[in-house]
């Protein structure tokens, strides 16, 4: 029989699966939105239902972490797991907020391609919560988040050179550049997030091995 870092009579793991999949359907929603741009308002409004049920879940988890006096991991890991899931949602929806609020215009490249590699690694991170529960190593899917990240690095500075390049002497050319300065910097966060979720679960891995 495998070694399993949570026992069965703790609900951890199962909360930190529910929650993960809560993240991976909003930023699928937020790809597709960034893809397609069409029916705006309800892709944003799913995203928003989609954050209040993973925030009822962080407080769950919250809940049985006070609750529970011997834990199966750090009460601070757990700790962290559930934050950091929870920021990462919260920035997705940021992202859409401001996508569905603002007149940008026409969907640009780099902050489609930003948004793509951001769900390739929130699915990543999902597959090593997965070998995590499992106690098998996830070198494979840590090695691929931190690759995207590094496109991402790449795909911003991008973005954000051609966003700044554009003639500033119009008022309505400074307002788009505002806007998508904003975007662009939910994006980000989102990312840092997601390499961060990433940090945590490895530092767990190492730890219980």
């Amino acid at each position: 029989m495998g070694f399993s870092l949570f026992p069965k009579e703790v609900k951890f793991f199962d909360l930190f699966k529910e929650q993960n999949r809560k993240v991976k359907k909003a930023v699928i929603i937020l790809d597709e939105l960034f893809n397609t741009f069409e029916d705006v308002e309800d892709r944003c409004t799913l995203i928003n239902i989609i954050e209040a049920e993973a925030n009822t879940i962080s407080r769950n988890i919250a809940a049985e972490l006070s609750s529970t006096f011997i834990t199966p991991l750090d009460r601070e890991d757990i700790h962290q797991i559930n934050i950091t899931q929870e920021a990462l949602i919260n920035h997705i929806k940021a992202t859409a907020t401001r996508i569905g609020l603002f007149d940008c215009g026409e969907i640009l490249y780099p902050s489609r391609r930003l948004v793509r590699s951001l769900r390739v690694m929130i699915e990543e991170a999902g597959e090593v919560l997965d070998k995590l529960s499992k106690n098998k190593h996830a070198k494979e899917h840590i090695e691929k988040i931190k690759a995207h990240k590094y496109e991402c690095e790449m795909l911003l500075l991008v973005g954000l050179g051609e966003l700044f390049d554009q003639k500033k002497d119009e008022p309505q050319s400074m307002l788009h550049v505002i806007k998508w300065n904003h975007v662009y910097g939910r994006i980000e966060q989102a990312v840092e997030r997601a390499e961060r979720l990433s940090d945590v679960l490895e530092g767990v891995l190492l730890k219980n091995a």
